[in-house]
């Protein structure tokens, strides 16, 4: 759920209009997410409490949309990079703000409610303020979060490929192919590091690809007969590797990403959607403990279990609203705004005292 689509001019190339339609399947898959888990993975959770009569089966594969999101946003950062440190500032100030700022709340829940299901030992808690958790094979402080894992390794993977084939990326295509393959190679070796194939992304790498496919073609660096087998190795490799489901995922990324590159789902980006699409990763960052501490208490205090969910989500998405304007916007820009006046301080104390020459004696 990190890194919005339409994002100022970095989402706008010459002959191609503004995708907001991705914006609201962001925002869609956001809501999607949140539902499934107070809905469904709260009896999963605590099969002895009261909940809603309502499966919301759908929400665990939005999920795999927000990796192809991912996979497609990932390059209004590369596209506007020079060097390592702005990759990693730039990532920095758009996941750590409101990360920083929720864990604080996610433990305060857990600790006043008294929910030894969602407790985890300090040292974990500790790890959790790295965001590296996940490859130190420790909890996480909520649940949701181990797509933050698949994230880093995402962002780590692409920042590796771009210091290997530049800065436009020209080869990006082929180099998709071996890495496709490492997936299979980790089907077929069970014994492969998980570590390796964390860091590299292998689990969910086709949907990833299928967004950084749909890119190049949108920002017209490649054409749709060009990618045509990029995509069927994508798809091939969930054929291989996982169940039919995935597979069928797999699929309707395609078919959905290509409805939105045809401009046929424009009538989806209205303003509800879009500032779901907006909010959606604070959102993600509190819904799941957070809700579930919510529910459990409020079913005890003797409210019923729609009441519990309607006030569940009254809670959450303000929560999500204010952690988005108060905090993940503005100190996300400062971030930014610092790191570039830092260079350009930089480029101008290069230029006015440049290194002299060497004289002969």
């Amino acid at each position: 759920m990190h890194g919005k689509i339409s994002n100022g001019d970095s989402s706008r190339r010459p002959g191609n209009r503004r995708l907001t339609e991705l914006d609201a399947l962001r925002g869609i898959g956001a809501i999607s997410v949140v539902l499934f888990h107070l809905t469904t993975r709260f009896p999963q959770m605590f099969p002895d409490a009261d909940h809603v009569p309502v499966t919301f089966w759908a929400g665990e594969y939005r999920v795999l949309l927000f990796f192809a999101l991912s996979g497609f946003a990932i390059f209004f950062t590369l596209d506007r990079i020079e060097t390592v440190m702005d990759f990693a500032v730039n990532r920095f100030a758009r996941l750590f703000p409101a990360y920083w700022a929720t864990l604080p709340l996610v433990l305060a829940f857990v600790w006043m409610g008294d929910v030894d299901r969602l407790q985890i030992p300090a040292v974990a808690e500790l790890a959790n303020i790295t965001m590296l958790q996940g490859f130190l094979y420790l909890p996480a402080i909520d649940g949701a979060y181990w797509t933050l894992t698949v994230e880093l390794g995402f962002y780590a993977s692409m920042l590796g490929l771009w210091l290997l084939l530049g800065r436009k990326l020209d080869r990006l295509e082929p180099m998709l192919l071996p890495w496709l393959g490492l997936k299979i190679l980790m089907y077929v070796w069970q014994g492969m590091p998980s570590r390796i194939a964390m860091v590299l992304t292998l689990q969910f790498l086709p949907y990833f690809v299928i967004g950084m496919l749909y890119y190049r073609i949108w920002a017209g660096q490649r054409s749709w007969q060009q990618q045509a087998p990029y995509f069927a190795a994508a798809l091939g490799v969930l054929a291989v590797t996982e169940m039919r489901d995935m597979l069928v995922v797999g699929f309707l990324l395609v078919g959905l990403f290509g409805l939105v590159l045809a401009g046929v789902l424009r009538f989806i980006a209205v303003r509800p959607l879009l500032w779901f699409g907006a909010i959606s990763y604070p959102l993600y960052l509190v819904h799941e403990n957070i809700g579930f501490v919510i529910l459990l208490k409020a079913q005890a205090a003797g409210l019923d279990h729609w009441s519990a969910l309607a006030l569940a989500l009254a809670i959450i998405v303000p929560l999500a609203t204010v952690l988005h304007y108060g905090v993940e916007m503005p100190a996300g820009r400062w971030i930014v705004a610092r790191w570039s006046a830092h260079r350009r301080a930089r480029a101008a104390e290069a230029r006015a005292d440049p290194v002299p020459a060497i004289k002969n004696s």
